[in-house]
């Protein structure tokens, strides 16, 4: 947008503009003479010392060429400086965007959330608080002043009263050294640092950055003729920062024009101004702005500073002269209490402080605060919201997230985040107590849904620090990334699928017995058990707790694979599943969100699409994402429901289950879940949940990323399970998701039954005869295929008392067996 300069109200002033634009059309063509005088005279001196031999003739001769060179420099200077007026004053051509810089709308820091609005991570290309001009203590402002620009609110974008003193520091040894080009050549800068205002230091770091960041470069920026002619004198170096400084001053000029126009007046509009500065500027050790300096050098927010804090307002004013020399991280402490002290006495001169605050002010010493990152690691988390707002909102982007124009809150829970980050490196440090060669190599990834929305609680893509590097801003997330085989995780999806067709129960017996399918040539694959053994006839609910192959691969013959696949994209299961029989024991690939959010439906009966993104707003406060998910319940009878439910309690409590491990008093939390080991131990898994609506769901993976083998006997149980054993414990004991709900009691009465008939027919088998041992297995058979009541009890107690069992009692319990 373009703008005129401050219109005048008499024709004088405007017949005068005339003028000078006229002048400085006549100027401009003498820039070529100028440029060719100076050529010349080069030239001249060339050739007059190569003729010369007598040294004083040579000194003399280079004096009297000196002279005339900077006689040619200042007409050239002359010519220049009239050139910049004109640019200065007069051209409004060819200006920044300044809407941004007008709305405040600088690039700050960007924030994951959690359920309590505790900062996940912090992503920013500029670490930065935007800071109000109300929000700035008076210290602070006087501080500020006092060092850079105490006559900010009265001038207009430049002070010309520092002029004199900066000329004055112009080195003309240096001009005349690189002018004659005799003797060593002189690389200090000719114009000296400093002097600019505040708001020529806030134009240059904002409108100017490339500008000032190509200004040491010994290339000529601009190659017009007066500035390659000044180039050859002074420096290209030396000329750019005078091109830019022209550039800074006409900006300056106009941003202080604008904002006086965008707000009605001289002193808002310095206001404005300031409260830009203070928030722009850099500060060193990575931080931007006053705001993210006062918290990360001294853990206070700036608004909090008094007149008491003189000191640490002094020393932050200090550090935009050379973040690089007067931050308070710096090594020469000395030079950084000398740069405080100074500010700190120019502010008792201006009347902010008396002398007895300056004096006790400047006795203090510089204490910064250590810096922690008390953030859990979550870089998963960042990953899978980004990836969730690609999907649903694609105007959305991780550069909007990097500059802070949004912030996301999540459905992370930060305490649940670091449990779960915790007790990964533990479980994989156990692994590798045991696997010494294996540190740092071996890789392990969790999810934690809640399950009564598929909320995402927590999630781990890998552990904290692998293959001797930090993952803690980025790193595969292999909870949704990394397709691997569940292994026999995938098998109460297919008891599932049985159950739903009504033919089974836990209860019905079923062959533990060799069995083979076909591997896709003229030959079958024989299907054998982990321990390498067959039971014979045996219950599901056995089966599922020992997890036993080969009755997972009759289940299928008798239901069909078709059906395992449909049920498993009814439990939110969305990778293609292969449709071979080997599927019922995991061979075929899924990610970890889809096999965690499986088993949440599982047990809690609602379908629903696991997120982690609940809301996200700009930073004007504009909401533009709301999540709300409301799931619905799931296309299985109840019954169904709570037979899966119990065979998955019963992996636990059963003492032959892969699970049973979690059944002991150093674990109070009730849990139903599966272990999963793949061929040859490449991954070891667990996934289990605690009951209902209102429990949670948490799967674990251990395994290599370029997929070798764990190990023999690196099982789910041993490696993975006790992973889940801690997050869950703690999870409750903690009290983060409410108290561990509890399974009806139907379930676990069942399970208990099932249990005391064991009991019963392990006693008896030692202590009957053959013929009574057998008549009690085919009780106990009876009522482990036909449901379990009271009979079981008095069964127990005959047994006990050393009571046959024959065919008149048998008939007598067979009457209460429903």
């Amino acid at each position: 947008m373009q703008s005129e300069f401050i219109p005048v109200e008499n024709r004088t002033f405007d017949a005068l503009r005339v003028i000078v634009h006229r002048a400085t059309e006549k100027i401009m063509e003498g820039f070529q003479m100028c440029a060719g005088a100076l050529a010349a005279a080069r030239r001249i001196f060339t050739i007059c010392l190569n003729r010369v031999r007598s040294q004083h003739r040579v000194i003399r001769f280079g004096i009297y060429t000196a002279v005339g060179t900077v006689a040619l420099v200042l007409i050239c200077v002359t010519v220049l400086v009239a050139a910049g007026i004109h640019h200065i004053y007069f051209d409004r051509t060819d200006l920044p965007d300044m809407e941004a810089f007008t709305r405040f709308e600088f690039p700050t820091i960007g924030h994951v959330y959690d359920t309590s609005e505790v900062p996940l991570i912090e992503l920013a290309r500029e670490r930065r608080q935007i800071t109000r001009y109300e929000d700035i203590p008076p210290v602070v402002r006087d501080a500020i002043l006092a060092a850079e620009d105490k006559n900010f609110f009265s001038h207009n974008g430049v002070d010309y009263s520092r002029i004199p003193r900066l000329l004055s520091k112009v080195r003309v040894g240096t001009l005349l050294s690189r002018s004659t080009r005799q003797g060593r050549v002189n690389t200090r800068a000719i114009f000296p640092q400093g002097g600019s205002t505040i708001t020529q230091q806030l134009v240059r770091d904002y409108f100017l950055q490339e500008i000032t960041g190509r200004e040491n470069s010994n290339q000529l920026r601009d190659g017009v003729l007066v500035t390659r002619a000044l180039s050859l004198v002074i420096g290209a170096r030396t000329v750019n920062m005078i091109m830019r400084k022209f550039e800074e001053i006409r900006l300056s000029f106009w941003v202080e024009e604008e904002m006086q126009k965008q707000f009605g007046s001289k002193r808002r509009a310095k206001e404005e101004i300031l409260a830009r500065y203070v928030s722009f500027i850099y500060m060193g050790d990575g931080q931007y702005g006053f705001g993210t300096a006062a918290q990360y050098y001294f853990g206070r927010p700036l608004s909090s500073f008094t007149v008491d804090d003189a000191d640490k307002a002094a020393l932050l004013a200090g550090i935009a002269k050379s973040p690089r020399d007067y931050a308070p991280r710096a090594n020469e402490t000395d030079r950084i209490l000398h740069r405080r002290n100074q500010i700190l006495a120019l502010m008792a001169a201006n009347g902010s402080i008396s002398r007895e605050q300056m004096r006790a002010a400047s006795q203090r010493p510089i204490l910064v605060v250590e810096q922690h990152n008390k953030m859990p690691q979550a870089s998963a988390v960042v990953e899978s919201a980004l990836e969730e707002l690609k999907v649903s909102h694609p105007e959305l982007s991780i550069e909007d997230l990097l500059q802070g124009r949004i912030q996301v809150y999540s459905t992370v829970d930060a305490r649940m985040q670091q449990i779960v980050n915790e007790s990964l490196e533990h479980g994989l440090e156990l692994y590798e107590k045991r696997h010494p060669r294996s540190k740092g190599l071996i890789q392990g990834y969790v999810v934690i849904l809640k399950n009564g929305d598929a909320s995402i609680l927590a999630e781990a893509g890998g552990r904290q620090f692998y293959n001797g590097q930090s993952t803690s801003y980025s790193d595969l997330n292999r909870v949704t990334k990394s397709l691997r085989q569940p292994g026999s995780a995938m098998k109460p999806i297919v008891y599932l699928s049985a159950f739903d067709k009504g033919m089974f129960t836990l209860d019905t017996m079923a062959p533990d017995e060799p069995i083979s399918v076909p591997d896709g040539t003229q030959r079958v694959k024989w299907i054998s058990n982990y321990d390498g053994q067959f039971k014979g006839i045996i219950p599901l609910r056995e089966a599922l707790a020992e997890s036993r192959n080969a009755v997972a691969i009759w289940l299928v013959e008798q239901i069909g694979i078709n059906s395992v696949l449909s049920t498993s994209q009814s439990l939110g299961v969305q990778t293609p599943l292969h449709p071979y029989f080997t599927t019922a024991l995991g061979a075929s690939e899924v990610n970890l969100l889809e096999l965690a959010n499986a088993y949440r439906t599982m047990a809690s009966g609602i379908s629903a699409t696991p997120y982690i993104v609940r809301r996200v707003v700009r930073n004007s406060g504009e909401v533009v994402v709301s999540n709300e998910h409301d799931g619905s319940r799931v296309d299985f009878d109840e019954n169904v429901l709570a037979l899966i439910q119990e065979g998955l309690r019963g992996v636990v409590r059963i003492p032959t289950g892969t699970a049973h491990a979690l059944d002991s008093p150093g674990f109070q939390v009730a849990v139903m879940g599966k272990t999963g080991t793949t061929n040859d131990f490449r991954d070891a898994l667990f996934v289990g949940s605690t009951y209902g609506p209102d429990g949670i769901t948490a799967a674990v993976r251990i395994g290599f990323d370029d997929n070798r083998s764990l190990g023999p006997k690196e099982t789910g149980a041993r490696v993975a399970l006790p992973v889940f054993k801690e997050m869950i414990s703690r999870t409750y004991q903690e009290k983060l998701v409410g108290p561990a709900p509890e399974f009806p009691p139907p379930m676990e009465q069942n399970i208990s039954l099932y249990l005391q008939a064991n009991t019963l027919e392990s006693k008896t088998a030692a202590n009957t005869s053959p013929s009574a041992a057998s008549e009690l297995s085919a009780v106990s058979a009876k009522i482990q295929t036909e449901g379990l009541k009271g009979c079981a009890a008095a069964v127990i107690m005959r047994t006990e008392q050393g009571s046959p069992i024959d065919a008149q009692n048998q008939s007598t319990l067979s009457c209460d067996v429903k």
